[in-house]
């Protein structure tokens, strides 16, 4: 009896139980009993409201054999419930995934790597699976978490942690697949879990210790795999959520310095990301940069040298308000690193902190070249309108008189950091400018972006004036013949030189009219300055030439050669006591460009009477020639009654009497436009707004001492000594009727408009002087003692003009 009612109770089981017994043998070594899970697989698809029944036992058991260490038959588990998420696709297989989660969760628990893996494995096989409705209530929080805890294992054997890493990826790669294409599942962009996600792949990344591996056995090249796929799916309102984390683990392990895993890590978030969210990255290291304002030079160089990568990518897809963004954000920076370089450097107190300091300014100057180096390359990759755009607003930002500098205010750091700005910010003209073709001269030297370019060329300092002749370079020559000007020297053949040319348009003719007297002006104000040197004369060679090149027709080549006359007559007649060297420099420059202009002419004569001039100069007086100037012994003067070493203005016009050139224009002396610099006691290079108007005030008021002319035997003489008065008188109405004659309209209107501005002037400050404001009732200030003090006045004891009285 008792043995019928044992017997009886087997088949009293539930199928689905019984099934699932079935699939395991005696023996775990045996694997999974493939026929009886044919059966199990048949029956579930059947039946699928079983499934969640079935899931619940297989569970129960595997949990059981987890407790007892029966790692055989956890692994038959697991390969069944992979078999039946395979297999089965219906409406009640979520009840079976949480079932199998739960399982999941089991074995990432435990402490046995093999475990661990095998759980992992058969979440990246559920994780390949389409589901066909989305899960309301599921959440991947405790897998984010495990897996980032797998990736940053250390355990011993180094074999097994990075089949631990490995796996811990594969999860979280396998979590990012899941949810990040269900719309229901968000959450996984929240900042809770991507905190977690990408710091564990950026560790991997980072700790490469075995790069031996190729593929999915190196967990290096999986993060970056994982990285690279979770950067590629996220969307435009997820971007700062993924960036965020990769700042936070570089300023955590300090990786900044150096920094060659964090370019490395934007290179590929800005190759993964899509294109139009690629502002948002700019826009986040942007910000980053302004957290660390404060900190190490080394720290703010890495930082820019990120941003220099991620901008050189970006530049081509970039939009306006992310450009200027950039430029606003590193120009404040720049200011800032001059402010922290000249403050340490004046706060310099003993000799035991000098070296200290050196260090320090030698490390500031790492963050100005980054900064500059970000600007140019930055600009230079922009497309053509929007890099016009970025000159002028580099140039906006650039310190010089007459224009208002809001951003950077030179007057905290002095003459030494506002030089120091210029010469940074100029240099990264250079770079934006370089490669710059603009259709028509006026888009690409607009007025505004050319005054205080050329503001420049008058200050006293010559590496400024060189950097300004090389971003006139960039500008002008749109054909790329730079090249081959480099060097002041006589070219002996300029057709060998293969210039590249194209005829004047209409535009450019109208922007020489325009702003040709400009030009030459500074050319002409820029070979007098004392301290130029060899370079100066070759880039104002280059410039002349590129001018000629580019911008030149009949009327330009006469007022270039009529430059070239006065260059040369200023250097004989040493008005203003030039040194030799500039006076020599000035002879070899001329030299140089009228044998090149001769050329580019083609015209025989012309070319006969320079050559003539250069060959005797090489017998008798080589200091004049450009090929030795700047090695050989100067003389002591200039010899003026030796014509012929020199170009005579008659020879050069009967050369010209061609059809288009106005010869007669030749005899005009050419005189520099009068501007508002011109008034100044004496050009200054690095001062601020507030000490020029100082010294103008100081110099514009009369000296009392001066008033009162001393009268002497010899003033007297000279006032009754008229002898040649007349004679002068006429020759000096004569002069002024040949200019207005045959002078260009443009040089007589500027030398009007330099006059009437004067008596303006004048004008002014007589006004300022004679009209005082009337007396009030209400007591007018006086100074005494150095107190100010109010004295009233009675009504009746004022005095009123008679008009006003009645």
């Amino acid at each position: 009896m008792p043995a019928g009612v044992c017997g009886c109770c087997g088949p009293l089981r539930p199928r689905y139980k019984r099934l699932v017994d079935n699939i395991f043998p005696e023996d775990p070594k045996d694997g999974l009993v493939k026929s009886d899970m044919e059966k199990l697989t048949f029956y579930a698809v059947s039946a699928p409201e079983k499934l969640d029944r079935i899931g619940a036992y297989l569970a129960e058991r595997l949990t059981r054999d987890v407790v007892r260490h029966r790692y055989g038959y956890v692994v038959i588990a697991m390969e069944a419930l992979d078999q039946l998420l395979m297999a089965c696709h219906s409406q009640s297989i979520k009840p079976f995934v949480e079932s199998f989660l739960h399982m999941v969760a089991k074995l990432l628990e435990s402490r046995e790597p093999d475990l661990q893996v095998l759980g992992t494995n058969s979440f990246v096989k559920f994780a390949n699976i389409e589901e066909d409705t989305p899960s309301y209530h599921r959440r991947y929080d405790f897998f984010v978490s495990q897996f980032s805890a797998m990736c940053h294992s250390t355990h011993e054997d180094l074999e097994t942690r990075n089949r631990i890493r490995v796996a811990g990826i594969k999860g979280l790669q396998g979590v990012v697949r899941k949810t990040v294409n269900d719309e229901l599942q968000a959450i996984i962009w929240e900042p809770q879990h991507m905190d977690k996600l990408i710091p564990s792949m950026l560790f991997n990344m980072q700790d490469n210790e075995d790069s031996e591996r190729a593929g999915e056995e190196n967990p290096a090249s999986l993060a970056e795999s994982c990285f690279r796929e979770l950067l590629g799916r996220a969307a435009y309102g997820n971007m700062n959520n993924a960036v965020r984390p990769v700042l936070v683990h570089l300023d955590n392990h300090r990786l900044w310095d150096p920094n060659d895993f964090a370019v490395s890590c934007f290179r590929i978030i800005m190759y993964s990301i899509q294109a139009q969210h690629s502002h948002h990255v700019i826009q986040q290291v942007l910000s980053h940069l302004d957290t660390h304002s404060k900190n190490t030079p080394r720290v703010r160089a890495g930082i820019v040298q990120v941003l220099l990568e991620t901008v050189a990518i970006a530049a081509k897809g970039s939009i306006g308000p992310t450009v200027l963004e950039v430029f606003n954000t590193l120009l404040k920076h720049l200011r800032m690193s001059v402010d922290f370089e000249l403050g340490d450097s004046s706060r310099r107190n003993s000799a035991s902190s000098l070296s200290s300091t050196r260090t320090k300014e030698s490390e500031e100057r790492i963050v100005q070249n980054a900064i500059i180096q970000t600007i140019g390359f930055f600009g230079g990759n922009l497309p053509d309108y929007q890099r016009a755009e970025v000159m002028m607003f580099v140039m906006g930002k650039v310190p010089v008189y007459g224009t208002p500098c809001h951003t950077l205010d030179t007057v905290k750091i002095g003459h030494q950091g506002t030089k120091r700005i210029q010469m940074m910010l100029l240099s990264s003209l250079i770079m934006v400018t370089s490669g710059f073709k603009c259709k028509t001269m006026c888009a690409g030297l607009p007025a505004a972006f050319l005054e205080p370019l050329c503001s420049i060329c008058l200050m006293e300092d010559s590496e400024l004036r060189q950097l300004v002749l090389e971003i006139l370079h960039n500008i002008i020559d749109r054909h790329d013949n730079r090249a081959k000007l480099r060097g002041i020297r006589i070219i002996p053949n300029v057709a060998a030189l293969k210039i590249k040319r194209e005829k004047m348009s209409r535009q450019d003719v109208g922007f020489m009219k325009k702003h040709g007297q400009q030009l030459y002006r500074h050319i002409y104000l820029g070979c007098k300055e004392e301290d130029n040197v060899q370079k100066n004369f070759e880039l104002l060679f280059t410039a002349l030439a590129l001018i000629t090149i580019e911008l030149a027709n009949e009327e330009v080549v006469i007022d270039l050669m009529r430059l070239s006359l006065a260059l040369q007559d200023m250097a004989l007649t040493n008005e203003e006591n030039t040194p030799m060297f500039i006076r020599c420099g000035m002879m070899a420059l001329v030299a140089a460009y009228l044998n090149f202009l001769s050329q580019m002419i083609a015209n025989p004569s012309f070319c006969q009477h320079v050559s003539k001039v250069i060959e005797l100069r090489n017998l008798e007086a080589p200091y004049l020639l450009p090929e030795h100037v700047f090695r050989e012994k100067l003389p002591d003067s200039l010899d003026r009654d030796d014509t012929g070493l020199y170009f005579q203005t008659a020879d050069l016009a009967e050369a010209l009497s061609l059809p288009g050139y106005n010869v007669e224009r030749l005899a005009i002396p050419y005189i520099p436009q009068v501007t508002d610099e011109d008034r100044l006691p004496r050009r200054k290079s690095f001062v601020d707004t507030i000490s020029l108007q100082v010294d103008i005030l100081s110099n514009s008021l009369p000296d009392e001492s001066h008033l009162a002319e001393e009268i002497t035997f010899e003033t007297l003489k000279k006032a009754i000594d008229t002898t040649g008065l007349e004679e002068q008188e006429r020759e000096r109405r004569r002069q002024v009727m040949e200019k207005f004659q045959k002078a260009p309209f443009e040089e007589i209107a500027a030398h009007c408009e330099s006059k009437a501005n004067m008596l303006h002037d004048r004008l002014a400050q007589i006004f300022e002087l004679t009209i005082r404001p009337p007396p009030s009732p209400s007591g007018n200030v006086t100074v005494t003692s150095g107190h100010a003090q109010y004295q009233s006045v009675p009504v009746y004891e004022m005095k009123f003009p008679d008009l006003c009285v009645y």
